[in-house]
């Protein structure tokens, strides 16, 4: 009462005659009947608008007077509204007249003029920020509402009683137990709209797993029942059977998707725990097509725009790879072959996947610096670093493989690289044999989880031996990376690691090897684009910095699968760990010492997983 009876002094109940007299919320009546004004006549609208009185406000600013010039349908009236302001806070007072009004047609568009008009005055009208200072005592509100005509609206039985805001406690623990009961209500609806719109998966008995391991479902049926499972491990709690737990439907969405992508399960595992199921579907449906052809211009003899305009008159169709670089060019389509036209031959361009440019753009080599990469074959990066200090400085590229260096010399004399002395050494006796580099950049041998697109065979053959194998080759060629890297050059100090891997095995926990043996801080690398490395997956956590490493996936940025991550050496001190916590499958977690004195590729099958046993044990 005390805010409408405010309400109605400001002006803003405009038209009275239409409020409703049916009772408000209150005990015995808790539902209010539908308005009956909402849907009247208009012969009766416009009877009751003829009788009206209408009320309208104006401000006297700097002791000055508005009049209101009506259009035909109203005379000329004079509303005076006095608004004085005090320290305590906004009094308003106002002073109304009566105002005649014509029985014409014309009547309605009289009243919405004064609306229109009162709306703009109450737009002006400031200073009311402070609730507790206009508000005003019950009497002041009745003899308000007395002399404005303003309809009660009964909140309690007894019409003479001023309710306002009712305390009564059985009405809220009435309101309370409705509250309860339409939460309730919703819960089921919410249920109700689930099964209508998702269909209930049914679990296969054992007696139908146990027949489709001699007659298999078909492909279509296999991932008809993926969706169901994703689908109902989405919306556990509604579309669960109470026989089976979440455990039961991630064994049988793990086989699922190993018999529909041929993945072995060993991998399929990892993945599941990386990525949720929507998204880990996405992730092998890409993995399954090509991704685009992407080139690179060698700036030191022509320029993209050039380059793609020859192309383009070639036949060839093409655009930027994007913003974030300024020499890549995505291929769609083409009437001649990349890999002989006469710009190729001559060195223009470099058939480059997109995500092998993001190391070198971390990496940032700088005119006249020294500069390793110790795994450089086939030459695509060797050849952009080059390009980015401009056939000043030096620059070693080494391989361990001889084979492979005669592919990274050839690419590098057809590119115009003359600054750049090719080796073929052990990366891990780089220390000994040559160091002091202002940056190194190791973008590490690895499973090729990434670039399953390239070589599908690493779903089957990549088991975990072999992956924890070639993780411990990663660890010690980063080692040896950082002890490379001079930690006193005035503009480097930088080494990059890099892998066209999605595993964490090979990516996050070899990061974290190094940072707890070698003084070495995390760094931006710099690129706007790629999703954060993990700093925790299950129950093994990473330092926060690694959200500072990036990711790419086929099905979220249209590359390969790479991970990168830039390392800024400190100084040339060796932390002492005495055990390490390395991944393992499920939730076992193997442990092993420090700087092992055997290597694991010197290792039969059968020693490696004895000293894994052991391990476990341990």
């Amino acid at each position: 009462n005390e805010y409408k009876s405010y309400l109605s002094a400001m002006g803003r109940l405009k038209d009275r005659s239409l409020i409703g007299k049916e009772k408000g919320p209150g005990k015995r009546k808790k539902r209010q009947a539908d308005p009956t004004h909402l849907v009247e006549e208009p012969e009766i609208k416009a009877k009751k608008l003829k009788k009206q009185k209408k009320s309208v406000g104006k401000e006297q600013t700097v002791g000055k007077e508005q009049k209101i010039v009506k259009k035909k349908t109203v005379k000329k009236q004079k509303i005076v509204k006095n608004i004085t302001g005090t320290s305590d806070g906004e009094e308003v007072h106002s002073d109304l007249e009566d105002v005649r009004e014509e029985e014409e047609e014309g009547s309605m568009a009289a009243l919405e003029e004064l609306n229109q008009f009162q709306d703009n005055l109450l737009s002006k009208t400031t200073g009311f920020t402070d609730n507790a200072s206009w508000l005003k005592s019950a009497q002041d509100d009745d003899d308000d509402d007395d002399d404005l005509g303003v309809m009660d609206d009964e909140f309690n039985d007894d019409p003479g009683e001023n309710v306002g805001f009712s305390e009564d406690k059985d009405s809220e623990e009435e309101d309370d137990k409705d509250s309860d009961m339409d939460d309730a209500e919703e819960d089921a609806e919410r249920v109700a709209v689930a099964e209508k719109h998702v269909q209930r998966f049914t679990f296969p008995s054992e007696e139908e797993l146990a027949e489709e391991e001699d007659n298999p479902l078909s492909p279509a049926e296999t991932l008809e029942r993926i969706r169901g499972i994703i689908a109902t491990l989405a919306n556990f709690k509604i579309l669960k059977e109470k026989e089976h737990n979440r455990k039961d439907y991630r064994r049988l969405l793990l086989s699922d998707l190993c018999r529909y992508y041929d993945y072995n399960e060993y991998l399929m595992s990892q993945l599941m725990e990386m990525f949720a199921f929507g998204e880990l579907v996405e992730l092998l449906d890409a993995q399954e097509s090509k991704r685009p052809v992407t080139i690179r211009t060698n700036s030191l003899k022509t320029r993209r725009r050039e380059l793609a305009q020859t192309l383009i008159n070639r036949g060839v169709n093409l655009d930027p790879i994007g913003k974030w670089n300024k020499v890549g060019l995505v291929v769609y389509s083409t009437s001649v072959p990349l890999g002989a036209t006469p710009e190729y031959l001559s060195g223009h361009y470099m058939l480059q996947g997109a995500s092998s440019f993001v190391p070198v753009m971390a990496l940032a080599p700088q005119q006249d610096e020294k500069v390793l990469d110790m795994c450089a074959a086939p030459g695509g990066k060797s050849a952009y670093i080059a390009a980015l200090m401009k056939n000043t400085g030096m620059l070693v590229s080494n391989d361990a493989s001889k084979e492979r260096t005669k592919a990274l010399s050839a690419n590098l004399h057809r590119l115009g690289v003359n600054n750049t002395v090719v080796c073929n050494y052990d990366g891990t006796a780089y220390p000994k044999i040559m160091g002091n580099f202002d940056r190194v950049l190791l973008d590490a041998p690895c499973s090729g989880t990434g670039v399953v697109s390239k070589d599908p065979s690493v779903k089957q053959s990549k088991d975990e031996l072999q992956i924890l194998q070639i993780s411990e080759v990663q660890k010690k060629l980063l080692l040896s990376a950082i002890d490379s890297c001079d930690h006193t050059s005035k503009t480097g100090g930088i080494v990059v690691y890099s892998t066209c891997s999605v595993l964490v095995a090979e990516n996050e926990w070899v990061v974290d090897y190094a940072l707890k043996r070698r003084d070495v801080k995390l760094v931006p690398l710099g690129v706007d684009i790629g999703k954060d490395g993990f700093t925790r997956i299950n129950r093994y956590r990473f330092p926060k910095d690694m959200a500072l490493s990036k990711r790419f996936y086929p099905h979220s940025h249209n590359m390969d699968g790479f991970f990168v991550a830039k390392l800024k050496k400190l100084s040339s001190k060796t932390k002492i760990v005495k055990e390490e916590e390395v991944i393992g499958s499920g939730d076992d977690a193997i442990s092993e010492e420090e700087e092992e004195k055997e290597e694991i590729n010197d290792l039969t099958t059968e020693q490696v997983l004895d000293s894994n046993m052991d391990r476990r044990k341990k």
